[in-house]
């Protein structure tokens, strides 16, 4: 493998740049900060975790309807880099704007988290789009999955910072009140973000596009809508995106869900955050390696590997009862779940045509946020008709399994045909 070029290295380190906010924001500080503050405001524990439940659909809806279109449209020359830039600005601008809420209201911090999470999901849209840009078509798994590796190792930095404010200020060793010390992590976070995105921004450029026409809006939509009706002639394209839709579907919900075992095996806060972090440490390398192993292996292979990994969890977590047996777990998630989203990736990359790269990363994107919706409802029904969590875990099997038989029916890159 040969020295990473300034493209690749500026691309690779926006993962470093943004897993701050996937740690931070996300999982961690923020969900345990709007909680605490909904709750003083006398919001019920349960109307609160639906609130953010509503706040998490709504930017899912927002991203899933327009990334098609903004996609469409970035298609054309020199638009790309100018709407990453956009959602980017209103991601990193909006994070930092949580900070300067005022502490009893609870409802404008939904509104803010919202406006973050769009625009953090929306630049994402772009950024992995812009792999086709960057590197070589044999060099992509590398490189995707080396980004989700430094963005692993990146997020544990900030993190580490934020957790150490917080809890020296739980335990009364620097002079800040708790609330206050949550929203000098959410600074941390805006500032980690923006400045590791500037290589990005100075060194990354379009190459593939294609040509602007007069009216780029209406041309968008036809082309968008040809796209539409064309899909199924796309059939390695279709067949990877019905494939995906499924096993990324399981993906996110065990990770989405984690906190919720976590607390339902009775493990404190800190002992979570703990653990989440030891995870990051851990898929760090392991995304890395499941890049180098596609090199070897194919990276339809390795994410065969990654998707039998998730299907052994879900049996694992059926039968899980203690604390070592949620370390045992999380481990075993933090071995694939960089390298099943970095392979995913950069195999998409490779097998769609890189002139309309946004727009089919639009579609990527509808399938990856739609799918969301399928997994928790899954565990939700089987949860309730069988009164047990466990249940629910193991049923997210079904969804792995029927990504796996998908995704054998994909060609591999190297023998594609695009179009049937």
């Amino acid at each position: 493998m040969k020295k990473y070029t300034k493209q690749e290295n500026s691309w690779i380190f926006y993962d470093w740049a943004n897993s701050a906010y996937s740690i931070i924001i996300t999982t961690a500080v923020f969900p345990l900060y709007y909680k605490a503050v909904a709750t003083d405001a006398g919001v019920s524990l349960s109307n609160s975790t639906a609130y953010l439940g509503y706040s998490v659909a709504i930017a899912t809806f927002i991203l899933a309807m327009i990334g098609p279109i903004l996609g469409a449209i970035a298609d054309y020359e020199g638009l790309k880099k100018k709407f990453f830039l956009l959602f980017f600005l209103m991601g990193s601008v909006s994070t930092i704007s949580l900070a300067f809420v005022p502490g009893d209201n609870w409802l404008w911090l939904l509104i803010i988290y919202t406006i973050t999470a769009v625009g953090f999901h929306g630049a994402n849209i772009f950024y992995d789009a812009f792999l086709v840009d960057v590197t070589a078509e044999k060099r992509m798994n590398h490189i995707s999955a080396r980004g989700f590796g430094l963005g692993y190792i990146g997020s544990t930095i900030p993190f580490i910072i934020s957790i150490a404010i917080i809890l020296l200020a739980e335990k009364a060793i620097i002079p800040l009140a708790m609330p206050t010390a949550s929203k000098l992590a959410f600074v941390i976070t805006a500032i980690w973000w923006f400045a590791f995105t500037i290589p990005m921004l100075k060194n990354v450029h379009q190459l593939h596009g294609i040509k602007r026409e007069p009216n780029l809006l209406g041309g968008s939509f036809r082309r968008l809508g040809g796209t539409f009706k064309e899909i199924r002639k796309y059939r390695t394209v279709f067949l990877f995106l019905l494939a995906y839709f499924f096993y990324i579907d399981g993906v996110g919900t065990i990770i989405n869900m984690s906190t919720a075992y976590g607390t339902d095996l009775g493990i404190g806060a800190t002992s979570l955050l703990i653990i989440l972090f030891v995870t990051q440490v851990v898929a760090a390398p392991f995304s890395i390696l499941y890049g180098k192993l596609a090199q070897k292996f194919t990276g339809k292979k390795m994410l065969y590997v990654g998707i039998c990994v998730y299907i052994i969890v879900c049996i694992y977590a059926y039968f899980m009862k203690t604390t070592m047996d949620f370390w045992i777990l999380a481990m075993l998630v933090a071995t694939s779940q960089g390298g099943i989203q970095a392979l995913s990736r950069s195999y998409y990359a490779r097998i769609v045509p890189k002139e309309k790269a946004n727009e089919f990363f639009g579609f990527y994107n509808i399938f990856g946020k739609f799918a969301s919706v399928m997994g928790p409802l899954l565990v939700a029904l089987t949860t309730q008709l069988t009164g047990n969590s466990a249940n629910g875990v193991f049923s997210l099997v079904i969804l792995f399994i029927i990504g796996l038989v998908l995704l054998a029916k994909v060609p591999e890159p190297d023998d594609k045909v695009n179009v049937a």
